[in-house]
């Protein structure tokens, strides 16, 4: 077996994976190209270890290994996606950046200093302060 073969679709394979990680916008087709990634290096591990006639076949078990790491990643970072989707109301990645935090010299506000934002609840408005009775009877007048 020539290993140019594998090794040139692993290639292609990890090429198409990349291109989806920094393409796309949607952060489950994001995941899905990680796992392209995933399978061209599994793909790799096999073929060389075929091609080394390794007898205890380390190739492989890595690849086992490789194949169980990925599915708990794609357990968890489908986990993130709902949660963040239930959230937000979106999934693509651009759309959350301001879910990121800070660095740790700048908090956003320099007069501040890192402390908390007790701002002062706004004046609530003329409407609010009526009595329930004088807005029962707007109502009733209203229809009447």
């Amino acid at each position: 077996m020539h290993l140019a073969y594998p090794a040139v679709l692993a290639v292609l394979l990890f090429c198409v994976g990349l291109y989806g990680v920094l393409a796309r916008r949607n952060a489950i087709l994001v995941l899905m190209s990680v796992e392209l990634m995933l399978n061209a290096v599994n793909l790799n591990l096999v073929a060389f270890d075929v091609w080394l006639r390794d007898t205890l076949h380390s190739g492989q078990a890595l690849t086992l290994f490789t194949i169980a790491i990925a599915a708990a990643e794609i357990g968890i970072g489908l986990a993130i996606v709902l949660a963040v989707y239930r959230n937000r109301g979106t999934s693509a990645v651009d759309d959350l950046r301001d879910t990121a935090e800070l660095p740790d010299g700048d908090d956003g506000d320099d007069d501040l200093d890192g402390a908390a934002l007790d701002e002062p609840e706004p004046a609530p408005d003329k409407a609010a302060q009526q009595p329930p009775t004088s807005q029962q009877s707007q109502k009733a007048e209203a229809t009447a």
